[in-house]
């Protein structure tokens, strides 16, 4: 069954993205049956989403793999490892410890502009905090800078909070985390330290790529998870990518990280950004023509953050002018960073930023290696630079180390061919074409 299943995935690997595959097909399991394929999903809602949009093709390709076309394929709820979780009993669980939340009260739901690039998140994260500790255990959001998943994260824990007043629930980025772990250590308190983060009911912790290359914060980690694993407490966790991509974490931290329901946020498309700002604007209660929040949302695409940004200082200029809310009036008022965006867009940045995106070095970019970790990368950045400058393929060969204008070509034709086919690479190229245009 091992071999079937893995045969099952590799054809999968061709037909749906790396996505896709990372967060539906990959967490599932499979239980030793001689005539059953029984795949086994860690939570209802991974098992529902493959029911209804993978098992009659992983049906398929198990009848065209199976010479005897006797074997079935099952699907349920289960798991082969989870009926212990190591290193983490106890006898009896330790008294409460009750601390200052961390929770931004205005940070809800209701305040939480939802779209296609949110739409999941935002749908997981309502589920588990009317059942908190239940199936999505954890919920791990994904995403890039300024893309609401620690809005998403508050929202959580205000409404577990609004739900059980008496629920002891703790928001803390992971750099605090760290923190609070060295001055335990230092004060020698770990004591505290492990009942202060082990008796929660929800732990919502941001940012989890800054455990890597800690180990001992991450050894800490570790049985925390455990400890409030077993005890059915609520964790949320963010980062920037997907937990198989951090660099520097432990591979048992990796595989719990991905044992509750992982779900990714992406830039929003125009007509959220502007429901965003109309939302924003209403909140601070400015009055925005929709003409103004259009023309915002069109200039500043890549992250919540910087459209925020934007709307606060046209609303801020116009305050103190005393002058009403325009187009022009918003032109003036955000020139500066208008120009910023309109500076000509070199190679050199387009390198810059595409080898900081794919944690690689410029130099690799430029250099002969031909591993798909770089050559992908350096291909996306030939494509951007065709797209976005008005250099010639020659010069842009020569900017890449030398290359020959027909390398060029091959790498933007590759580019074009897998966005067509790859949901990962066509965003990603979506995701730095905006920052670029930014």
């Amino acid at each position: 069954m091992n071999l079937i299943w893995q045969q099952c995935i590799s054809c999968l690997e061709g037909e749906i993205s790396e996505q896709q595959l990372n967060t539906w097909i990959l967490p599932l399991q499979i239980e030793q049956d001689p005539n059953t394929l029984k795949l086994l999903a860690p939570n209802r809602f991974v098992m529902d989403w493959v029911r209804k949009h993978f098992l009659d093709r992983i049906r398929e390709l198990v009848t065209s793999l199976d010479d005897s076309k006797s074997i079935s394929v099952s699907l349920s709820i289960g798991s082969q490892n989870r009926g212990i979780v190591p290193e983490a009993t106890a006898s009896s669980p330790p008294p409460r410890a009750y601390r200052s939340s961390g929770l931004n009260d205005s940070q809800k739901f209701r305040n939480f502009v939802e779209g296609k690039s949110n739409q999941l998140a935002r749908a997981a994260s309502i589920q588990i905090s009317s059942q908190p500790g239940g199936e999505y255990n954890p919920l791990y959001i994904y995403g890039g800078v300024g893309l609401g998943k620690t809005h998403l994260m508050h929202a959580i824990g205000n409404q577990i909070r609004e739900n059980n007043p008496d629920a002891n629930i703790l928001y803390v980025n992971c750099e605090r985390f760290v923190s609070d772990m060295v001055k335990a250590l230092q004060h020698s308190r770990m004591n505290d330290f492990k009942n202060s983060y082990r008796s929660l009911d929800a732990l919502l912790i941001d940012d989890i790529q800054f455990l890597a290359d800690k180990s001992r914060s991450q050894e800490e980690f570790f049985h925390t998870f455990n400890s409030l694993y077993e005890s059915h407490a609520q964790m949320v966790i963010t980062c920037d990518r997907f937990p198989k991509e951090i660099e520097g974490l432990e591979d048992r931290i990796r595989s719990r990280l991905g044992w509750g329901l992982a779900v990714d946020i992406k830039p929003p498309d125009l007509e959220t950004r502007v429901a965003i700002l109309n939302s924003k604007a209403e909140q601070i209660r400015a009055d925005v023509p929709y003409d103004v929040a259009f023309f915002i949302a069109e200039r500043f695409k890549s992250n919540i953050r910087e459209l925020e940004g934007a709307l606060k200082r046209v609303v801020a200029h116009a305050r103190f002018t005393g002058q009403a809310i325009t187009q022009e009036f918003a032109r003036l008022a955000l020139k500066e960073l208008l120009a910023v965006q309109d500076k000509p867009i070199t190679i050199d940045n387009i390198q810059k930023l595409v080898a900081e995106y794919y944690k690689i070095r410029v130099a690799d970019l430029l250099s002969s290696r031909r591993n798909r970790s770089i050559t992908r990368p350096r291909q996306i950045a030939m494509s951007l630079a065709k797209s976005l400058t008005r250099h010639s393929l020659p010069e842009i060969g020569n900017a890449f180390g030398g290359r020959d204008h027909t390398t060029v070509l091959h790498a933007c034709r590759k580019i074009v061919e897998l966005r067509s086919e790859d949901r990962r690479i066509d965003e990603d190229v979506e995701i730095l074409g905006r920052m670029l245009s930014n």
